[in-house]
């Protein structure tokens, strides 16, 4: 028996859109295998036998994510994926010694008055996984098998609509204090940096962590399925930090 999983942070594992905590099936395998106590939520919105998943907020989401913290006990990691971010950055917004460490997989803070995609119209109700085509115009399919793409498109749940057009109000500079890992993927961390010195929407928020890590794990922008085990180590890595 290993005596010092229990020193090792709890994991808390955070799909991206249209995902579920299986999403994490097999990078939460191999977590606990190097003994961390690992949950993978699925987010309020993103059930499919939830009748009332159309209508989810952001604020529930938070909620969610501040519950299974709660319940995870001692020093928890957090792990966003894309659009996990938005979740996390109002948690942090709330509670920034929520958790020890948060780790952005593809994914990184969201700033004050960031929207996901204000244009939505307040009569759709949800956003469905588009086609692959499509898909792949905003985000890299590199690495993923035909099963893997099967899989995504059987299991994927729409977006909320709420969720997607929410504009978030962050005022709290702790969240900025949190200390932070980046894991890269569909883009490197240099031209991520890059991006936050210009003032990238999707990035201007890193410019502003005071402790951030930055790790490069080269593949698509759903690494859990194209290289899990990869995934696993590099956050099992900034768990230990």
């Amino acid at each position: 028996m290993n005596t010092n999983t229990r020193t090792l942070p709890s994991i808390v594992l955070v799909p991206g859109h249209w995902l579920g905590a299986w999403a994490w099936d097999q990078v939460a395998d191999e977590l606990r295998a190097r003994g961390h106590h690992v949950t993978a939520v699925t987010l309020p919105g993103l059930d499919p036998a939830d009748p009332d998943r159309a209508s989810a907020t952001v604020e529930q989401q938070a909620d969610a994510l501040s519950a299974v913290i709660g319940a995870a006990g001692g020093p928890v990691v957090l792990v966003a994926h894309s659009g996990a971010g938005f979740p996390t950055s109002m948690l942090l917004d709330r509670d920034p010694a929520a958790v020890a460490r948060v780790v952005y997989v593809d994914s990184g803070p969201a700033g004050d008055g960031s929207v996901l995609d204000a244009s939505l119209p307040p009569t759709v109700e949800e956003v469905p996984l588009p086609p692959f085509e499509q898909l792949a115009e905003t985000a890299s399919l590199a690495g993923l098998s035909e099963g893997d793409l099967q899989r995504f498109r059987d299991r994927a749940v729409p977006e909320p609509g709420p969720v997607v057009r929410a504009r978030l109000h962050l005022d709290n500079p702790a969240r900025r204090e949190v200390p932070c890992t980046l894991i890269a993927c569909s883009i490197p961390t240099e031209i991520l940096i890059e991006m936050a010195r210009q003032g990238h929407p999707m990035m201007a928020e890193v410019a502003t962590l005071r402790d951030v890590d930055l790790v490069d794990l080269p593949t698509g922008h759903w690494p859990m399925w194209s290289r899990p085990s990869d995934l696993a180590a590099a956050i099992a890595g900034a768990a230990s930090r």
